[in-house]
Order: C-alpha cells, then structure tokens, then sequence
C-alpha cells in the first residue's frame, strides 16, 4: 500500500510537470525579421547609376552584415535580430564614370557614392530608403576662406589680413597656373535671389562680382597635401592685430592699385580679370557675409564672359554670368544678423554648394576663419571633408592658422 501511493504521488508529479512544461509561452523568444534596403539615385544625374552588385551594410553594436543589392537597387537581411541600426553604403565612380552620370568634365579625382541613416528601428519586417549623394574627389578645394577681419591692439576694425587658401586633395602635384578664384556678387539685397536664378537660368550659373587668375605665365606646382596661399596684403599682420596672421610668405598677392593695402612687391600678383567695381582691386571678401568663393577652369574667354543686371532692370551694375558646368568647388558664407544666420543671404546653387557656414557676428571683426574639416589621414596627408555641402563640411575657429587645419 505504501508503494502504491509512492507510486501514484510520482504520477501525479509527473502529469503536472508535463502539464507545467506544456503550458510554457514561448512567444516571448526573438524571431529573426526581414529588412529591404532600397537605395536611391542622387539627385539631377544625367542617367541612373549601376546599382546591382553594390554593397550595403547594417551595423549593430559594432558588428557589420552586408549584402548586395540586386538590378532594381534592393538588398535583403533575413532573419536580423530586431534592434537598431545604422544603414550605409559607399563606393568609387571614375572621372570617366563621373562626367557619364553628371556631364561634369572638369573633375579629375572621381567621387563616391554615399548613403548613411543611423538609428534606424528595425523591430519587425520592414522596407527602408537609403538616399545617396555624390561626394567629388577634388584635387584642388577651397580650403580656408578669411573674411571676418579682427581687432588691432588699440580694439580698432583691422581688415586687410583677409585670404583664401586653396588645398590640392589629391595624392600628385598639381599645376594650378590659369586656375580662376571667383568672388560671389554679395550685395545687400541679392541681384538674383535663388528663385530668380531658377527661374532665369534653370539653376545653371553663379553671379560673380570679381574675378582672379593665377598667373598662366608661371608653372606653380602644388604639392600633394600643399596650400596656395592668396592674399590682400602679404606682410606680417600679427604684429598689429593678435588674431591676424604673418602673411609675408604668401603665394600670390591681390594688388591695391589704390595704395591704401600695403603689398609686398617681393610676393607675386594674383591677375584681375573681372570686377564690378572698377575701384577696387583688392579681393572684396566681405567681412559680415556674404561671402561666397568659387574655383574653376576653363579655356573661354573670362572676361568676355556674359554679364547681367540686377534682375529685372536693364541698367546699373553688371555681374559676370559663370556657369555652373566651370566649377570646380565653392563655399557660401552667408550674412549673420542678430537674429542669426540670414538664409536670405544665400547665393550659390545646391550644385555648388547645398549648404553654408558663417562667422558669428553681422559686422566681423571677430577674428573668425572658415576653415575645411579634416575627414581622414592617407598617408601622414591630411583629407579634407568635401561632401558639397558647407554646412557640413566647414567650422569656423579663432586659432586654426594658415597652412593648418584639424588633426
């Protein structure tokens, strides 16, 4: 009798145990999810870019998947942990490759095809957009513009330390002899407003109030990693100014036909081929903005270049008309107000530059340069960031210095 009801107690444990393990919810264990990456065309190509085969990575804590997108610019992960991710795609075009999407001849270097979105919730089956942009491979970019002006030691207005400096990207030396530097019309009201220049010209050209040339007589050969330096004024500034710089060892110089700038006869002159104002031949950069530069090439004739009035009137001032398909890289400065950066202000096309960067106050004098990001190092060479949008690409600082930039 005993064993009997040891057995039936081992019975009854038995059945409930299995009756226990039977009743388990097993919906709390993570399933694996579905995420289609559909990866978009830039924006304004000629013809779309070859998708299929190109890569796509999802990164999780760290740990990157990748898979490859089919003919239609799709790629799949299946069974993925739900969580979030960051989802990214990049790879090389050509020059040749470049000019065939684009029909922009004047880029040497190549570009890349970019995407990026971080944070992204993948907690159930889902189909997410990664839109890309074109990133160009310059050789020579605007690497610093000088605008702001600062405080001499008696706390007056200094401007005549203003420059630009240009940087060659590329891993060879560069010839930079007949290369242009393009000054932005930057009136208080805009002669062409970005509506009026889309309306007008179908966002093909950029207004300039100045132009200048380096010198075609001379082979100025720039280093990989190197700068040109192009000044108003190159003589020692620091020594009047704090904030300002010794600009005596500058590449080229923009003579002051007047004499009101001191010039360093010693320093070559930059070549004045357009301005507005036939007074001035000096780089007008204005100190509170805008201030918007541009670089480019071509075989045409710059000064016999198409010339308009401001928009709607037939007389008054001209402004040289410079297409689009010329430049080779601008960086739009824009006006800063009290109440901020005036987006009024805006002059160059997102073709140029779809972005801004500015200096902190309306009248200058803060001291401020607008200077390139560093994005990597190759080699010991310093990689600036170019992704064709200023406002990503440029800070402005009190203490980067000619010839410098991040780390």
């Amino acid at each position: 009798m005993l064993l009997h009801r040891k057995s039936m107690h081992f019975i009854l444990m038995f059945v409930t145990t299995c009756f226990l393990v039977a009743c388990v919810n097993y919906n709390d264990v993570t399933k694996g999810v579905t995420l289609k990456v559909q990866v978009s065309q830039p924006q304004d190509l000629l013809s779309p870019l070859q998708l299929e085969g190109k890569t796509v990575t999802i990164t999780l804590n760290g740990t990157a998947t990748t898979a490859k997108l089919d003919a239609s610019g799709v790629a799949v992960f299946n069974d993925i942990v739900p969580d979030v991710y960051t989802i990214s795609t990049s790879w090389n075009l050509t020059s040749a490759e470049y000019a065939l999407y684009t029909g922009d001849n004047n880029v040497t270097q190549g570009a890349q095809v970019t995407g990026n979105l971080a944070a992204q919730n993948v907690l159930n089956d889902a189909e997410i957009t990664l839109p890309t942009q074109l990133s160009v491979d310059r050789d020579i970019i605007i690497g610093k513009v000088y605008n702001s002006g600062s405080k001499d030691n008696n706390n007056k207005a200094y401007q005549a330390g203003k420059y630009i400096e240009l940087y060659n990207q590329s891993d060879k030396e560069v010839d930079v002899a007949g290369l242009y530097i393009g000054l932005v019309e930057s009136g208080s009201n805009p002669t062409y407003t970005l509506a009026n220049i889309k309306s007008t010209y179908a966002d093909s050209v950029v207004l300039l109030k100045q132009v200048f040339r380096i010198p075609q007589s001379y082979s100025t050969k720039l280093a990989s990693g190197g700068t040109l330096l192009l000044v108003n004024s190159a003589i020692d500034h620091s020594v009047s100014a704090p904030l300002e710089n010794d600009l005596t060892g500058a590449d080229f110089e923009a003579k002051d036909v007047k004499g009101k700038t001191a010039n360093n006869a010693a320093v070559p002159a930059l070549e004045l081929i357009f301005s507005n104002l036939p007074a001035i031949s000096y780089m007008n950069l204005v100190q509170g903005g805008p201030c918007g530069v541009v670089i480019f090439r071509t075989n045409a004739d710059v000064a016999n270049l198409p010339k308009t009035y401001q928009f709607g009137k037939t007389s008054g001032t001209e402004w040289l008309v410079l297409p689009v398909s010329y430049v080779l890289d601008g960086v739009d400065i824009l006006k800063y107000k009290a109440t901020g950066v005036d987006i009024s202000s805006k002059r160059l096309v997102e073709k140029v530059d779809v972005g801004f960067t500015n200096v902190g106050s309306a009248s200058g004098g803060t001291g401020e340069v607008s200077y390139r990001k560093t994005s990597r190092k190759n080699n010991n060479r310093v990689i600036l960031q170019d992704t064709n949008n200023s406002s990503n690409d440029f800070k402005v600082s009190t203490s980067i210095k000619i010839r410098n930039y991040d780390n």
